[in-house]
């Protein structure tokens, strides 16, 4: 069986682009009588002030607080007497939103969805519960050591760029925060152009396209202003070390690395996969097993790739005793060492690609998964067949391809290296 043929693509997904700039892509799924959207606003934390951090996220927070036609409890009351879900999140770039619930509460969500974005009305007390609850959050990272070390990773690596502010603010930005802040970054911000909203499961696409039309189809906001793009960021000319004590802490956190490609790099899928041998395949690639199996150094060791709209941090990550920390950064750094100097051999290349391939299929088993795999699509341009070409362009890629990613993004002497935890020696 050719796996691509069971993928869907533009066949299947149907698309209506509305005059104001709103995309909807619709995958009609009958098997069970449920429905999921997801999509996004582009209106992201690289649109607010620095001395506001944290803003395009706690807009985000307060959007189902209270609208002009709801207040908060009968927002909730209207999801929980049904069963169904809807959330919405500020990032970056984007602000994001997600919802399921049976076929016959489309409109339900449709309706919560278009109310919250369009007719916030930011209430006082709602106001300060949220941002209670954003403090409490920031006490707990303060608490953290991975997120610590995840903190000291980003401010030494992106310094002065936007990625080097939390996009979940700080204490004394949290604090200043207020409801004008909100209501004029939703003014300024939100609106139709470039927005994605995708649905998949137990809906005609006709219905579709009408029911949200309905709800929709009207808004426009003449002066949008859209999210600024990230700038680019060069890997570090010397490698640079930060710590961040914590007395009384058992374990030690590190993150090492170096920006990574954006999603829409050419040699993405081929850094994509360096990435999966390096520290995801099986018991977390060759990380894993270097760094926690066979030395024992770790509780966890593993790799990730942002691969997002801008140039997001290509990692390693690991969790350590401290006394161990100066050993488990050596070991990382040499494994890869090993994947620049030494190209994977076919076997340990066609596993990988295999297990690329093989999860694919599994990850779309949900209306939920299938909705984020299509809202990906469209957010990257990647096209509506990129499901279906997907395990041709994973198997060409080849060893050469992998080394040449490892080669081009990762130098042991460049890299930022961030560790929290206990003060040690070694550290």
């Amino acid at each position: 069986m050719n796996l691509s043929s069971s993928f869907p693509g533009p066949e299947q997904i149907k698309r209506h682009q509305f005059a104001n700039g709103l995309t909807l892509l619709v995958y009609e799924n009958f098997t069970a009588e449920s429905v999921s959207i997801e999509g996004f606003i582009r209106a992201g934390g690289l649109g607010e002030p620095s001395e506001k951090a944290g803003l395009a996220a706690f807009t985000a927070d307060c959007l189902m607080r209270g609208t002009a036609t709801r207040d908060f409890e009968q927002i909730y009351e209207e999801l929980e007497s049904v069963g169904a879900s809807l959330g919405i999140s500020g990032g970056r770039h984007l602000t994001s939103f997600s919802g399921d619930g049976l076929a016959e509460e489309f409109d339900l969500l449709l309706t919560l969805l278009a109310d919250a974005l369009r007719n916030p009305i930011f209430p006082a007390e709602q106001i300060e519960q949220v941002r209670g609850e954003i403090l409490t959050g920031l006490q707990i990272r303060d608490n953290d050591t991975g997120q610590r070390a995840g903190m000291a990773f980003y401010e030494t690596l992106y310094q002065d760029h936007p990625y080097g502010r939390s996009g979940d603010g700080y204490p004394e930005t949290i604090n200043q925060i207020t409801r004008d802040d909100l209501a004029q970054f939703h003014r300024e911000h939100y609106g139709p152009s470039g927005m994605v909203l995708t649905a998949v499961g137990a809906i005609n696409y006709e219905d579709a396209v009408e029911k949200v039309t309905a709800v929709l189809g009207d808004w426009s906001v003449a002066h949008q202003r859209p999210t600024p793009d990230a700038p680019p960021v060069s890997r570090p000319l010397m490698s640079l070390r930060r710590h961040i004590p914590m007395p009384g802490k058992s374990q030690t956190d590190i993150l090492l690395g170096v920006p990574g490609p954006s999603r829409a790099a050419p040699d993405f899928l081929a850094a994509s996969l360096a990435n999966t041998v390096l520290g995801v395949f099986g018991m977390m690639g060759r990380l894993g097993e270097a760094v926690r199996e066979e030395r024992g150094l770790a509780s966890y060791a593993y790799s990730s790739l942002g691969g997002g709209l801008g140039p997001t941090p290509w990692l390693a990550s690991a969790g350590v005793a401290p006394d161990d920390v100066a050993e488990a950064i050596e070991s990382v750094i040499a494994e890869i060492q090993r994947m620049i100097d030494e190209p994977v051999d076919a076997e340990e290349l066609a596993d990988n690609i295999a297990y690329r391939t093989g999860s694919l299929p599994v990850s779309l088993e949900t209306n939920d998964g299938l909705a984020g795999a299509i809202v990906n699509m469209a957010l990257y341009d990647l096209g509506l067949d990129y499901l279906q070409r997907y395990p041709a362009m994973m198997a060409a890629i080849t060893s050469d391809d992998v080394q040449t990613a490892m080669q081009k993004y990762w130098h042991p002497d460049q890299l930022v290296v961030a560790t929290a935890g206990p003060e040690v020696d070694n550290a």
